[in-house]
């Protein structure tokens, strides 16, 4: 008999041994089969949907989008009670991204004419496991989750979705569906940038020094709580009106980007041990100045030419520039005994594991701005759009069940 001894937090282990690495079952699994322990007699749903990439008036609701399917192992269908919006999901609606999208996009799941109208947008979701894949041990039916949906799947506006187990996580017990949503996808790119490319974790942030330029908005919001739940030192720059909210998150010093040049302001404080940038534009002229040269400090953005590139190039020749463009910038700061790097969202069920602990300790609190029904996306939407987010707009899919 086979004991597996799992010590109380290895979470992480525990994830990987439940959830099942099924990439070779995913390669032989083919045509439309399905892998679900309690396959759904549905066959449509409620959804706000594009046709074609363009204004707010591309959105259009249809009670007859697709009910998502199971098709590999893996997977688990949620019955979204809550969604969250970012800029993101604007940009897509325009068509952003989409030469690059469609490469990452499964083609179990597109139409079939290729296409991946109709698009589904929303990068947050929380709400109820339904179904769970026959690889999926770690989840079960009835449980209460929140994701980051990466872009290249349909997303949360619609009264279901489905994702792989290993992009999922259990939603904080403290947090309400509507609440919870105003976290996972600043959380996954925080977390990405932050400890993936920043190497910054809990036990050695402790007094570092961190910049965030661009601290009132969804992931600058996130980073300061984060850093300040490990021991990190947090200067942010916003306008004078987000002061109140960067302070009352943590913020150690607050800069004013609204009362003249930022950048004298800031060479006048300690210099730091990493600077994320979710600003860029004229920053990157004089940001890297403000780090510890030849101390391994590090200058994360992103706000990077990644997908612009592709998008205009194409996939080659996008890629291409991408490359030279970051080992230019990269060389070139090197010399100067700093790290230039591009941050990226990086969708992790694991990482979400670990915000939920710090979330139901009390260390992180969601910032929600303001709440819209299901019937009020195109709103909702036209929120984001207009800039200037002091927190998370959200979308209450179930709001009746939102508890």
């Amino acid at each position: 008999m086979c004991v597996i001894n799992i010590k109380l937090g290895s979470m992480h282990v525990f994830r990987k041994l439940m959830c099942g690495v099924s990439l070779r079952l995913n390669k032989h699994a083919g045509g439309a089969k399905t892998f679900s322990t309690s396959p759904s007699l549905q066959s449509v749903m409620q959804a706000w949907v594009i046709d074609k990439y363009g204004d707010n008036s591309v959105l259009r609701f249809t009670k007859n989008a697709a009910f998502p399917i199971i098709h590999y192992p893996n997977e688990v269908i949620i019955k979204v009670h809550a969604a969250g919006l970012n800029p993101l999901d604007v940009n897509m609606r325009g068509g952003y991204g989409a030469a690059t999208l469609a490469m990452k996009r499964d083609p179990l799941n597109i139409n079939k004419s290729g296409s991946e109208f109709p698009l589904i947008l929303g990068r947050d979701v929380s709400g109820v496991i339904m179904e769970c894949g026959l690889d999926v041990g770690y989840f079960k039916p009835g449980d209460q989750v929140w994701a980051a949906i990466p872009p290249w799947k349909q997303g949360s506006l619609a009264e279901f979705v489905v994702l792989s187990a290993n992009e999922v996580s259990h939603k904080p017990k403290s947090l309400s569906h509507t609440d919870a949503v105003c976290l996972p996808y600043v959380a996954a790119t925080a977390w990405s940038a932050l400890v993936n490319t920043g190497g910054l974790n809990k036990d050695n942030c402790s007094n570092k020094r961190v910049l965030v330029l661009g601290g009132s908005g969804g992931v600058g919001t996130f980073t300061i709580q984060l850093l300040k739940s490990w021991g990190g030192h947090v200067t942010v720059t916003c306008s004078q009106n987000a002061e109140r909210l960067v302070r009352s998150l943590g913020a150690d010093d607050v800069v004013d980007y609204t009362s003249g040049p930022v950048e004298r302001k800031l060479q006048a404080l300690e210099k730091f041990d990493l600077i994320l940038d979710n600003v860029g534009g004229e920053a990157e002229k004089w940001a890297l100045e403000l780090l510890k040269p030849w101390s391994g400090a590090k200058y994360v953005t992103l706000v990077t030419p990644f997908l612009r590139n592709t998008d205009q190039l194409g996939l080659a020749d996008g890629m291409m520039r991408n490359a030279v463009t970051i080992a230019t910038k990269a060389l070139k700061h090197l010399t100067k005994g700093v790290h230039y790097r591009w941050g990226f969202f990086a969708p992790s069920g694991s990482a979400l594991d670990d915000v939920s602990e710090i979330v139901d300790a009390g260390k992180i609190h969601p910032v929600l701005e303001e709440k819209f029904s299901f019937s009020q996306v195109p709103q909702a939407m036209q929120k984001v759009e207009r800039g200037h987010a002091r927190g998370k707009t959200v979308v209450a899919v179930a709001e009746a069940q939102d508890e």
